[in-house]
């Protein structure tokens, strides 16, 4: 058995970054953090932190990282089963990965029905749908939305449908940029917007289309409700989920520059194997609220 003070101080140098940040939190010295994690180090026989500012957890790390929160949880619900809770016990958090589009258009709703009837609290961690596995696999969180469909070691994936995307742009955009229509000279020129350098979705569409790569110019804006404004407001084109963009095509605020040509993106939920009727709860509403909204 590995003592879980050890775990727990694992838990607390990465999570605050520094050995010293970390004994601040856990109310000991430096000294007494760095001899935890030398002990537990020798206990394992494998290099578990990478000792740099911030600190980051070797491959080995991450594994018992991850071990350590789900002990947590399991111990957290079998003493709710028991009826043995603590007066001063607070919520279970539930660190979840979720991409920037779900995040302002769909995922709010279900999370927010299961906080309200369980005592959880929700630590969204945004990041690309085609990235949000590596922080399930790191062990930050206990579930994830993502587009790999392939369950992360100890994890199952369930499939949630597809969210679709529309290239749209203003009218104004359109006829300065694309007056022949969506050509691949004109996109190799006109700017696009991009939520983050992660963010694939625009390039994707780009290459479906031209056939070949190409370095148009790129704005960056990082928060998903921001970027349809930046399309609204003529910024560059960018593809743009049916939620955020349905009620601006239909006004004519913006144009689909390609409307037999949309890009579905696949979700899928995965989440850790194991018998926890916490994030049971979140994944049954969740791929509710799946079937409700996407396709």
């Amino acid at each position: 058995m590995i003592p879980s003070e050890l775990i727990q101080t694992l838990s607390a140098v990465v999570s605050d970054g520094t050995f010293d940040a970390a004994a601040r939190s856990l109310h000991v010295t430096p000294s007494a953090v760095s001899q935890r994690i030398k002990a537990l180090e020798q206990r394992v026989g494998r290099v578990l932190v990478v000792r740099s500012k911030p600190v980051r957890p070797t491959e080995a790390g991450e594994a018992l990282l991850r071990l350590g929160q789900q002990l947590a949880l399991l111990e957290r619900e079998t003493l709710r089963e028991l009826g043995a809770e603590r007066a001063d016990d607070r919520p279970t958090p539930i660190p979840i990965a979720v991409n920037a589009d779900s995040l302002a258009t769909w995922i709010l709703p279900p999370l927010a029905r299961v906080a309200a009837r369980e005592s959880i609290v929700v630590d969204l961690i945004r990041d690309d749908q085609d990235h949000t596995a590596e922080l399930l696999a790191s062990g930050s969180v206990m579930a994830a939305l993502t587009s790999n469909a392939s369950p992360v070691a100890g994890c199952v994936s369930t499939p949630l449908g597809r969210m679709r995307y529309r290239a749209c742009a203003t009218p104004g955009y359109a006829s300065h940029w694309f007056p022949d229509g969506l050509t691949a000279d004109a996109l190799a020129r006109a700017p696009r917007i991009d939520l983050d350098r992660k963010d694939t979705v625009q390039a994707r569409f780009h290459r479906r289309i031209s056939r070949r790569a190409a370095n148009p110019p790129r704005h960056f804006v990082p928060a998903s409700a921001d970027f349809a404004v930046a399309v609204r407001l003529s910024l560059g084109w960018a593809m743009l989920p049916d939620a955020h963009a349905a009620a601006a095509l239909e006004s004519g605020e913006l144009v689909d520059l390609a409307p037999a040509r949309h890009l579905d993106v696949p979700l899928h939920w995965q989440q850790w194997n194991l018998r926890s009727s916490l994030i049971d709860a979140v994944a049954e509403e969740v791929r509710a609220e799946a079937r409700r909204v996407l396709i």
